[in-house]
């Protein structure tokens, strides 16, 4: 599967962005996904992931309430909504795919097969 992440950009501390990532391919509705994020000059860390039917979530904690993953199978999409946006949410934004479909594993982006290009968000104090 391929994956094309977009919607990034420019925010104020405080505002909202939507991400967006489509995937090509008939089996999207079999993989797990997730998103990452890294800053340069650090890891890449896991953000959010949604099992393969959108009924399970996981969050990093430290955008847990302010942050929402959903997908869309008819659109071949997952969605990261980002609202209380913060300064050090400022990074590249990766969109994964794995083919561990739910479960704990989905935490770990050694588990992911597929990676989108990243998209930049930056958030402004």
């Amino acid at each position: 599967v391929q994956l094309q992440a977009s919607g990034g950009g420019l925010a104020q501390a405080g505002g909202y962005l939507r991400l967006s990532c489509v995937a090509s391919g008939r089996t999207f509705s079999s993989y797990g996904m997730g998103w990452f994020r890294q800053v340069p000059g650090q890891e890449r860390e896991f953000v959010a992931a949604i099992n393969w039917s959108g009924t399970s979530t996981l969050y990093a904690d430290s955008v847990k309430g302010r942050f929402t993953i959903s997908r869309d199978n008819a659109k071949n999409t997952v969605y990261l909504q980002m609202n209380s946006l913060k300064p050090e949410d400022t990074a590249v934004y990766y969109c994964a795919a794995s083919k561990i479909y739910s479960g704990n594993y989905l935490l770990h982006r050694v588990n992911y097969e597929n990676w989108g290009q990243g998209t930049l968000v930056t958030v402004s104090s």
